[in-house]
This record gives structure tokens, sequence and C-alpha cells, in this order.
């Protein structure tokens, strides 16, 4: 019981007012010793407000805090509009208002879905600015830390990250919080961008939570319900009603029984030498009284505890006043009983006290939660940030098993390899790239060049890392490049351009993009770059056509790029007409034949084509393209 005594707030005065009006039930205490109220009278709307957390058997809650001046004009608004729905609500209140502050991120329209159904969740940032330090460095000093999120345990969970190197842009993280929130994040250097940088912390650390909303309530004060917003407001305002009725009535009854009271003083002053007279000569006084002036027995006994002072002529007249004070308040009430509309304009004015003495502008009322967007950066941009950029060498073996060596090596002619395995490719990457692989039944797969294992021993199998088809080589293997066209033909020599950027795979089963036949295979995948293709097939005739007769597509099986009797595709190569073809030898020399001079060779997509010039390498290869990477001579 010691502990049960405290200075009521603001807040508490307005809840707890009208409970010694009768204005709710009461019941008895756990020990039997006293009563308690089973509900409050809730002048202030303390569950959306304050907000609640609560585990029961099988069920929960959880409602964040709210804004108590967004949540009066809400309610404001029911009362005008009943038929009011939950989206012009939310515009009243836009979502929680946090006592921590923050930066609320929640899409606008997952706001209002959970408003509607009662159940959500709101994601909430911390709040930051960048701090210039001199000669180009910065720090970044947050401020406000979301709601519930402990600030040592925050703090040590971003130096673990540090430690254990997940946040490669940050170096260090200090605490300079006195009795505001101040944490200083220090960048690992000046290049570093800010955005990307705690977009980065958002997505490890709790800089960024999630506060999730079920609002399951107890409706009709029983009745356990998962409830919308104006269902929540609807239930105040309804128990509002319901408070002002029955303070209504009490009041009532108070009045009722003064007026009783003072019409006997009344009666007693008119009569005052008589009720004297009786008072003084009568054994029992009070029936006597009762009997000579037909009094009612509070009357009686109100007449005989009345003080010899207050028969002074001026009392009578404050109690004449009071009297017709009371009277005239008896009407107003009873008027207000027998009035609804009334009513709601009683419990407006007062919900309008309410938002009174906790607007916008005061101190306690002020909103503290801001709302923002999710930045720019997005989540390719974050884990390239977060990987250090380093240069690799990629090398590819021919059955299949791919390794990382640290560094650009010059040539690939030192490159051990398991028996009866050598070099199938090896090119020069960053391991902030990706490694894109197009196998032979025209799917590409997608690799972190960060992945990939280390160049100390003979690295994995492609297969161990992404799902690639059985028996099947690789066509092409190269770094990715987003604004990159590539063309693709299959063994019989149909193809087509795909924007390089749509061949990207988020899963280990690739992107089909080629389809073969039965029993064919992905032959091809150059870059789609110049104005002609040249395609060599393998009876060596060489077919030269204009590169936009090769449509654009996504996936398909394309359109024929070259006429066959016998055999298909041997090699392909785009140019641009104003550089001409170039094709190298087995000796490495270099040959440039200009449009002009391959006027023989030029013709229409999906005609035979003609022999090839003489001098052109017995390989039957136009030689190493932008996509082949080192070869094992360099």
């Amino acid at each position: 019981m010691r502990y049960t005594e405290a200075r009521l707030t603001e807040v508490a005065k307005i809840i707890l007012d009208g409970l010694d009006e009768d204005a709710v039930d009461f019941r008895e205490t756990y020990d039997g010793e006293d009563r308690e109220p089973i509900v409050l009278p809730g002048g202030f709307p303390n569950l959306l407000a304050n907000g609640s957390q609560g585990i029961a058997v099988g069920m929960a809650t959880s409602i964040p805090p709210h804004n108590a001046a967004e949540l009066c004009d809400a309610a404001l608004l029911l009362i005008e509009n009943p038929e009011v729905t939950t989206a012009e609500l939310v515009k009243h209140v836009p979502g929680p208002d946090f006592p921590t502050g923050g930066v609320i991120v929640e899409p606008k329209d997952q706001i209002l879905e959970a408003y509607e159904t009662g159940r959500g969740g709101f994601r909430v940032r911390a709040r930051w600015h960048k701090e210039d330090t001199g000669r180009g460095t910065y720090v970044v000093v947050v401020t406000e830390i979301p709601y519930l999120v402990q600030k040592s345990r925050l703090i040590e969970k971003i130096a673990d990250l540090i430690t254990e190197k997940k946040l490669p842009l940050l170096a260090d993280v200090r605490d300079e919080s006195a009795e505001d929130v101040r944490i200083v994040l220090e960048p690992r250097s000046r290049t570093v961008d800010a955005d990307i940088l705690m977009a980065s912390l958002f997505r490890l650390s709790d800089l960024e939570s999630r506060i999730s909303l079920n609002m399951n309530v107890l409706t009709q004060g029983r009745v356990p319900n998962v409830i919308g917003l104006k269902q929540a407001l609807r239930e105040w305002l309804d128990h509002l009603r319901v408070v002002l009725m029955r303070r209504t009535a009490h009041r009532l009854e108070q009045i009722a029984k003064r007026l009783d009271v003072l019409e006997g003083y009344l009666i007693a002053y008119l009569n005052l030498d008589e009720v004297i007279r009786i008072i003084r000569e009568e054994d029992e006084p009070k029936p006597a009284l009762i009997a000579a002036f037909k009094l009612t027995d509070t009357q009686a006994e109100a007449i005989l505890n009345m003080r010899l002072r207050s028969l002074r002529k001026l009392e009578e007249m404050e109690i004449r006043r009071e009297h017709k004070s009371l009277t005239g308040e008896q009407r107003d009430l009873k008027a207000l009983q027998g009035d609804e509309g009334l009513q709601w304009t009683r419990i407006s004015e007062q919900i309008a006290e309410v938002r009174g003495k906790f607007g916008p502008d005061t101190e306690l009322g002020k909103r503290r939660s801001a709302f923002g967007e999710i930045g720019e950066a997005d989540l390719v941009d974050i884990q390239e940030a977060m990987i250090e950029r380093e240069p690799i060498t990629v090398v590819l073996s021919q059955k299949g098993w791919i390794r990382a060596l640290k560094g650009h090596i010059a040539e690939a002619s030192g490159l051990q390899f398991k028996a009866e395995d050598g070099l199938a490719r090896a090119f020069h990457a960053q391991t902030t790239d990706k490694i894109i692989l197009f196998a032979e039944d025209g799917r590409f797969f997608t690799l972190a060049a960060d992945k990939l294992p280390g160049g100390r021993g003979m690295g994995e199998p492609v297969s161990i890392m992404v799902d690639f088809p059985e028996n099947a080589s690789v066509v092409a293997a190269f770094v990715h490049d987003p604004e990159r066209k590539l063309l693709v033909a299959s063994g019989e020599g149909r193809g087509f351009v795909v924007p390089e950027k749509d061949v990207v795979a988020m899963t280990r089963k690739g992107r089909q993009v080629l389809n073969v036949s039965a029993g064919g295979v992905a032959r091809l995948c150059v870059p789609a770059t110049g104005s002609h293709a040249a395609v060599l097939g393998e009876n060596r005739k060489l077919l030269v056509f204009a590169l936009d007769q090769v449509p654009e597509m996504g996936r398909g099986k394309g359109v024929r790029l070259q006429k066959y009797k016998d055999g298909g595709v041997a090699d392909l190569r785009c140019f641009e007409a104003s550089e001409g073809l170039t094709w190298t030898d087995s000796a490495g020399r270099a040959f440039t034949r200009s449009l002009e001079e391959l006027a023989d060779w030029t013709g229409e997509r999906a005609q035979a084509g003609r022999m090839v010039p003489s001098g052109f390498p017995r390989s039957n290869r136009f030689g190493a393209g932008p996509l082949d990477g080192l070869s094992a001579k360099g």
C-alpha cells in the first residue's frame, strides 16, 4: 500500500476525472478489504497515446504510442462524421509518435493497411546528420534511436560488427551522450558515402527496427478482438458517452437531494417562529415538523441540524440563489440526457479541451517522430560498398573448376590444374564485381566475385555454387556490365540480342535465356556492340550483315543468323563498320578488313554466305574476343 501514493500528472488527472461520480463500476480488491474500479473513466486516449505491450494465454498485443493531439483530431472527425473512412482518419493520425523520436520509413499504403486491419508494423530508423571535421573528413552523428532500443546494447553490437569486419565502411563508434543521445560514427575514409554507410548500418544493426502493431484489445471491456484505428477510436468515444451519462445521472441525483434539503430550509424560513416553537416545546420535534409542514424525513433532519447563525436573512438569500442555480443545472442535465446530439457536443468540447492541453505547440504534445522515405541506396549499392574492392584474376578450368587469384596476373601459363584438366578462361575482375557464366543449356548463372574460392588450391566446381547442368560446358564467363548488350547463339545458328542486365540470375537455378532444341547446345555469347555482325559457319563460310536485323529479346530461340546445309555456327563477332572486321591468326597477328573489302561477304541475315577470304586462320575462329580474357600465352 505504501507504493500506491503518487502525485498525479495532468494526464492521470484526466484519466481519473469522474471516478468519484459513479462514472464506472467498482469491484472488490483481491483481498476483499477495499474496492477498485473495473475500468477508468478515461477522458484521455491512453491506450493509443501511450501504447501497450502484453502477452496473454494464446494471444498478445502490441500497440505503439501515438500523438495525443492527432488522436483528438481524429476523434473529433469521427464524431462529426461517423461514416468517415480509415484513410481520412490516417490524414490526422499519419503514424505512431515515439517518445524517443526517430524517422518512420514505412510506406504510406502499408501504414493505412495496418490501421485498417489492426495488424502490421512500422519501420523506424535513427535520426542522423553529417558533421564536417575539416580537411574533407566528416563523422556521422546519431541523435535519436528507435523506440525500445537500448543504447548500450546498440553501441556494443556496432562495435562487434566492426571487430568482425562486417562493416568495412566504418572505422569507429563512440558514445558522447549526455542528457541527449549522441552516437558518433567515424567512417573508414573520407571517400565513404554517408548514405551508403548508414544504409549498411540500418541493415545490420538496431539503428533500424520494426515496431509491430497488433491491436488486440478487450472491446466492451470483456471480449478480445483485433481492431483497427477507427474501431479503437469508436470504442473510446462510446465509453466517453457512457461515462458522461453516468456522471450526469449521478449529478442529477445529487442535485435532487440538495434541492430537497434547500426546499426544507425555505419552508423553515417562511415559518421560522413556528419551527422554533416546535423544537423548543415538543419532546419529539422531528415527527411534529413532518406533520406540521409535510416535510420529508431528510428535510426535517436538515432543519434540526441547522445552526442558529444560519437563521440570518442573508443566509436565506443565499439558499434561494443556490436553489435557482441548481434548478437551472438540473434542467440542462435532463435536456442533455434526452438529446444525443447534445451529448456528442459535450464530448467534443471535452476532447477539444484535452487537445488544447496537449496540442502540437506544447512541450508534451509536440510530435517527436518524423516521416521519411528509404534512401536511394539500393541493395546492390550496399552489398558492393560492404565488400572491400581488391583486384583478382578469375580462373575457370575446362572441367568447370573456378577460383580467384589475388591481383591481376599478366599471363595464365603458370597456373596449375588437376590431372586431365586445363585452362578454359582467365580474366581480370574486382571483388565487387558479379561474374556471369553462360551454360550450354542456354542458362545464365551469377556468382559474386568476393565469394569465389581462393587461388591457393585448385578452386571448387561451379556446380557446388549454382545448379549447373551435368556434363555441360561453360560457353562464356565474364565480368558483368549492366550497360552492355549480348548476342547469344545456339549451335544451329539461331540467336538474338539480350540486355546484359536481364541475364543476371538471383538464384542458384540461374536464368533461362536462350532456348535450345533437343540435342542442341548454346554455342556463343559475344558483346552486341557496333553496327554489323559477322557469322562464321563450321563449313568456313562467312556472312556479314547489319546488326539491327537481329531482334532484341528477353528469352527465346531467336532468329536464324546463317543458313547451313550441314554443321552449324563456328564463331561470331560484332564490329563497327568504320573500324572494320578484325581476326587474329595462330601467330597472334591481327588482320583487319574494311566493310568495303567485305562487300562480297555482306548480305542479309539467314543467308549462307561465302567461303572465308584467303589468309583466314585455319582454326576457323576470329581469335580472342572481348570476353575471352587471358590466354595461356598472356
